[in-house]
């Protein structure tokens, strides 16, 4: 099975809501992840030095090596993003060198239970061929589809090889490029 993006809004609120309340944690790990693009591996282990300066001040940007390619990564996180993380931190009492996602085992959240807890959401809202990559193919389908289909970017964010490459990825289907066709209407 494949997964996909999410491709409706509402869904993605009410995942978001329904995360949010049966534990804050996975609410926010799946926002960070349709924010950033960024693959649960790489979302999982982050520290809150890593995007605070302190406990209330963000860096600049968010820098990591991607586990997967060893490529350097560096991300400008948006506003939404930075409320919900301020407002989480604060609320978690989480210092600097803590985990961003604390596993209550000690160390980080694994990717398993992330799975678990996002699937079964995804399921209760009746979101199809859904996985933790569907994060990363969300923010995928729709930063193409708000900044008026630049793939170039969105190939290059993700290291893809082509463009068709990335367009399968993120599941642009035969409904969007019907779109596409009615657009131009000379």
């Amino acid at each position: 099975m494949t997964v996909e993006p999410i491709r409706e809004k509402g869904k993605i609120s009410q995942m978001y809501s329904l995360l949010y309340s049966r534990n804050p944690k996975y609410a926010v790990i799946f926002k960070f992840g349709i924010n950033t693009g960024l693959r649960i591996s790489d979302i999982i282990s982050i520290r809150v030095s890593d995007i605070f300066l302190d406990e209330e001040h963000f860096k600049d940007y968010f820098a990591l090596t991607e586990k997967k390619t060893g490529k350097q990564k560096k991300i400008k996180l948006n506003e939404t993003l930075r409320n919900t993380l301020r407002d989480y931190v604060l609320k978690k009492s989480l210092t600097c060198d803590d985990y961003l996602f604390p596993s209550q085992k000690g160390g980080y959240v694994g990717r398993i239970q992330i799975y678990r807890v996002l699937k079964q959401t995804a399921c209760s809202l009746d979101i199809e061929n859904f996985g933790t990559h569907s994060l990363r193919k969300t923010w995928g389908y729709w930063t193409y589809r708000m900044s008026q289909y630049n793939i170039g970017l969105i190939m290059d964010t993700f290291n893809h090889s082509s463009p068709r490459v990335t367009l399968r990825y993120i599941g642009i289907n035969q409904d969007e490029k019907d779109e596409l066709y009615a657009l131009v209407q000379l």
